[in-house]
């Protein structure tokens, strides 16, 4: 990870001089560094992402609305049919997804178990439609990832949302430690990992940057970067959160952009509640990817017709 002046970003004591600049200079540095090493016409990326298992998730992370510990009135479903899935991803391709990802709300997946078998055999069927596939399904053994490698999987997400120190303040069922065992699996396996934040939990501007320190660290570094700004669910413990500043969220896109020039910077939950002007400027930042559809996973997102037209608007390119 290498900024235009040479240096190696990698700590917080190095990111944070880059985050705390004044934000012209630092939307300046970011996109210096984003027509570097992507141009103009590589354009964004169009992802569709798609629950293909809803709600009763026995975890307890406080911004969920699918853990059964809390009444959001989310219902807890059964594993999508494998065909209803195939044709969600036909209709996301014709659309001009380039990626389609599948979330799963559990608290892992293990070879052998049944439910991942079906996970494999959906897997194959979308692959062999032409897009690149992303699952996150929670932890993983190493053997599951090989197998998810085997099966088509290009990605797997598997996000740290915050920094080690507030993590515990989110999340008691498992550990930020559990998170990063679950990602060195990933990349012992071969599978490119897609991993980013959740804004807006309370946490303070250092705790993102701890976060992204984290990332920096990883050998080999991210491929996509999702930052999420956290869409507050009635009946759980964030409910009452208070929306993201605008210009920490571009803050943060800008110093990931530096830090990790050539992952893709996904554009993720939360626009909804962004102006057209704003994502803007998350796009002039150094972002490149975005989740188009109505609807991640059980939050809303915005209309696919809208999103065209704030691309053309802009001139940006869809990225092929």
């Amino acid at each position: 990870m290498v900024a235009t002046n040479g240096m190696t970003l990698k700590t917080f004591a190095q990111l944070s001089p880059i985050y705390y600049q004044p934000l012209f200079s630092l939307l300046d540095q970011s996109r210096r560094v984003h027509c570097q090493h992507w141009g103009e016409k590589e354009g964004v990326q169009l992802c569709r992402l798609l629950s293909i298992k809803t709600g009763g998730c026995s975890e307890d992370c406080g911004y969920c609305a699918q853990s059964a510990r809390y009444n959001t009135g989310v219902k807890a479903e059964r594993l999508m049919e494998r065909e209803d899935v195939l044709s969600e991803a036909r209709q996301a391709k014709a659309a001009g997804a380039g990626r389609f990802c599948m979330g799963a709300a559990w608290k892992g997946v293990k070879e052998g178990e049944a439910k991942f078998e079906s996970v494999l055999n959906i897997v194959r069927d979308v692959k062999q439609l032409g897009m690149e596939v992303c699952v996150t399904l929670g932890q993983l053994t190493d053997e599951a990832a090989r197998q998810l490698k085997e099966a088509g999987v290009t990605a797997y997400n598997h996000n740290l949302d915050t920094s080690p120190e507030h993590y515990r303040n989110i999340v008691t069922t498992h550990s930020f430690e559990d998170r990063l065992r679950t990602i060195r699996s990933v990349q012992k396996a071969g599978m490119a990992v897609c991993c980013g934040a959740i804004l807006g939990m309370g946490e303070a501007e250092d705790d993102r940057l701890k976060m992204l320190e984290v990332l920096c660290g990883f050998d080999p570094s991210p491929e996509s970067v999702p930052i999420n700004c956290l869409m507050p669910q009635e009946g759980t413990p964030l409910a009452g959160q208070k929306p993201v500043d605008v210009f920490e969220l571009v803050r943060l896109i800008a110093t990931t952009r530096i830090a990790l020039p050539r992952a893709r910077v996904r554009l993720s939950a939360g626009r909804t509640i962004l102006s057209r002007e704003a994502q803007a400027l998350c796009f002039y930042a150094g972002a490149n990817s975005i989740f188009f559809g109505d609807k991640l996973l059980t939050a809303p997102n915005p209309d696919e017709s809208d999103d065209r037209a704030l691309l053309r608007t802009l001139g940006l390119v869809q990225a092929s």
